[in-house]
């Protein structure tokens, strides 16, 4: 096959006058010097304003190869340091360009150019605008050969190079297992989430918006998006976490934005505030939607501006923080209801990620039972196991639909570290494990008047016979402990199925429901 060349003349490497240009390196000229390299043809690209220059190359290389046919293409940006513009210009001469891959090999000199040139051909090269391999020349290292210099072809396609793309792999899979804590999880769903967060954990210091139930991770999955950066070298303050449910009034302003001495009554120092001291760092906010308006306001500025006023100061400080903002409310709800600021959801949920509640996660619980049984025995340091009944018989509940995990991985952790703790010569045997679900399903069973008022208004409730009352409670508890709309439906009319001719569970148990102005999602249901 024919080699073709496309390079851009050098103003500053290619120029030369005079007998003394042959002995100086001249990239574009050396390149078509070689014996084991035979050049077709160059398409030597040039700003309007290297005219002269380029056709000083092209002469030049009639001489030293006159095999070699060189044509002269004029690109001229307006701006040579517009990444945009220069890769526009670029962008159209390869569309316009005729090129025949079945008879013509094609190499991109990218040695010569402006910085922005050489970029802006890689990218259209690695996009394959340029179907062409990366030619790069250099001078030569021996006496008598700087002149004609040394050439190579990069090779894009790194998938050729099993150690760089096993390495590639293997960071990938390190930065992954720093997002989940080192737990094999088994849910697609759930990898799918941690992939994507670990992309733009990586690439963006945006906001990040995490939506879940309580004791879903949030915190956790903070504090390792955290360590993830960290690793990088892409944060180096601190990791600095609020709960805001538990910020009210003054202390709310003091303790996120600092204060001034004399800002309110007992504020006999400067305070600092959280946010400043993650100046560098990761602030997580938590419960984000428990905050007031004010505090919402100025969070805005501090996140869109970097900066903020202290209470009481006339005088704003600096604080160059990513914020991770965590929920388990609806903000767009709280948004039309007026407790949550539109602007304000507007710029922290450019990266939104939902972690499911643990009975989303069937798959993940044994591999997170291990996990805090290791967990325990770091903080305790004493091995527990289980015995093999043992684990059989807590797995198969932890799994089922009877198991609520109102609590979710928090209320995992809290059931693992009860049995070790009271765990005889760390065992975990079938009594303990008995015992265990027992507490579980006692703390599963809430009154009828607590679970409905959670759902209902007071004079809704108190609108009901016990009779409706009872069979509602009864009614939740079994949607509760369902994996979906249709499963609740085959639970609760199963005695029924075979005597009718049509079956429709889920429209009979959503029917039901909506006679108390209820919907399958607000009741505890997984999905649809």
């Amino acid at each position: 096959m024919r080699n073709v060349v496309i390079g851009f003349v050098g103003s500053q490497l290619d120029a030369g006058g005079g007998a003394a240009r042959w002995e100086k390196w001249r990239p574009t000229v050396s390149i078509c010097q070689h014996e084991n390299l035979l050049i077709e043809r160059l398409e030597l690209l040039h700003a309007g304003q290297h005219r002269r220059l380029a056709e000083q190359v092209k002469t030049d290389i009639a001489a030293v190869s006159p095999e070699t046919e060189v044509r002269l293409h004029e690109v001229d940006p307006r701006d040579p340091w517009d990444f945009q513009e220069v890769y526009g210009r670029l962008h159209e001469f390869a569309r316009a360009y005729t090129f025949k891959p079945e008879s013509e090999r094609y190499l991109m000199h990218i040695t010569t150019g402006t910085h922005v040139v050489q970029i802006c051909m890689f990218l259209l090269t690695e996009a394959r605008y340029f179907p062409a391999s990366l030619l790069q020349s250099s001078p030569g290292r021996r006496p008598g050969s700087v002149a004609v210099g040394q050439w190579s072809i990069i090779d894009l396609d790194l998938s050729r190079y099993d150690q760089i793309a096993a390495r590639f792999a293997r960071e990938r899979q390190e930065s992954t297992d720093i997002l989940k804590s080192g737990i094999p999880t088994r849910n697609a769903a759930f990898n799918r989430m941690i992939d994507a967060i670990e992309r733009a954990a990586a690439r963006s210091r945006a906001p990040l918006l995490l939506i879940g139930p309580t004791g879903a991770g949030k915190s956790q999955l903070a504090a390792r998006i955290y360590d993830l950066k960290h690793a990088r070298h892409q944060v180096k303050g601190a990791f600095v976490e609020v709960n805001c449910a538990t910020l009210r009034g003054d202390a709310a302003m003091s303790t996120l934005f600092g204060h001034v001495k004399g800002a309110f009554t007992g504020a006999q120092s400067d305070r600092a505030g959280l946010l400043r001291k993650a100046h560098q760092g990761v602030v997580f906010l938590d419960e984000i939607g428990e905050l007031g308006g004010d505090e919402q306001a100025m969070l805005l500025k501090a996140v869109e501006e970097k900066s903020f006023f202290p209470l009481g100061a006339d005088k704003e400080i600096q604080s160059d923080f990513q914020l991770i903002a965590g929920t388990n409310r609806d903000l767009r709800e709280d948004v039309r209801q007026g407790r949550f600021r539109e602007d304000l959801l507007a710029r922290i949920n450019l990266w939104t990620f939902r972690l499911p509640a643990l009975r989303e996660r069937p798959e993940d619980i044994e591999p997170n039972i291990e996990y805090e049984l290791e967990r325990y025995a770091r903080l305790n340091s004493t091995t527990v196991r289980f015995n093999a009944e043992a684990r059989t018989a807590y797995v198969r509940f932890a799994t089922s639909p009877d198991a609520q995990w109102s609590g979710n991985f928090r209320e995992l952790s809290a059931s693992v570290s009860r049995m070790a703790t009271l765990a005889d010569g760390g065992r975990i045997g079938e009594a303990l494990v008995r015992e265990e679900i027992e507490r579980l399903q006692a703390a599963w069973q809430p009154a009828t008047e607590e679970t409905l008022a959670g759902l209902l208004e007071p004079q809704q409730i108190a609108a009901l016979d016990l009779f409706d009352r009872l069979q509602l409670q009864a009614v939740i508890a079994v949607c509760r402990r369902s994996s979906s709309l249709a499963d609740a439906g085959r639970k609760l009319f199963a005695a029924t199925r075979s005597k009718r001719s049509s079956v429709n569970d889920s429209d009979r148990l959503r029917k039901y429901l909506a006679r108390f102005e209820l919907e399958w999602a607000r009741v505890g249901g997984r999905s649809l």
